[in-house]
């Protein structure tokens, strides 16, 4: 069982939620970063990323209408431009990610924890 988590969470978002409460009722007190307050720089979103086994398009929160005003629908947008969307503006990383010792993931679906407390 993991020991430790870090989630970045948006209290807003009810997985988000779900995911912090179901780390604290698995015996984990988690590091909170709510993101949108403290949006991780760069090199640590690519590194989320990329240890989730995701792509930035991937982990773009497409709900809402800002990621198509940006323009983020198009088949051509670069990864770099994702990226660039995102640390610009944190609401469209797609939450909540959680990291512990065993890995990252995405939790869509929350089910998806249990592959990285087992």
């Amino acid at each position: 069982m993991a020991k430790t988590a870090t989630i970045y969470h948006n209290p807003a978002c009810s997985t988000s939620r779900k995911a912090l409460a179901a780390l604290r009722d698995a015996g984990i007190a988690p590091t909170v970063i709510e993101y949108l307050k403290t949006p991780p720089d760069r090199a640590t979103l690519v590194d989320l990323i990329a240890r989730a086994g995701l792509t930035p398009r991937t982990a773009l929160r497409t709900k809402g209408a800002l990621w198509k005003e940006l323009g983020l629908d198009q088949p051509g947008t670069t990864d770099a431009a994702i990226l660039d969307a995102m640390l610009a503006n944190p609401v469209l990383i797609e939450r909540p990610i959680v990291v512990t010792e065993k890995g990252v993931r995405l939790l869509r679906p929350l089910e998806r924890l249990g592959e990285i407390l087992d």
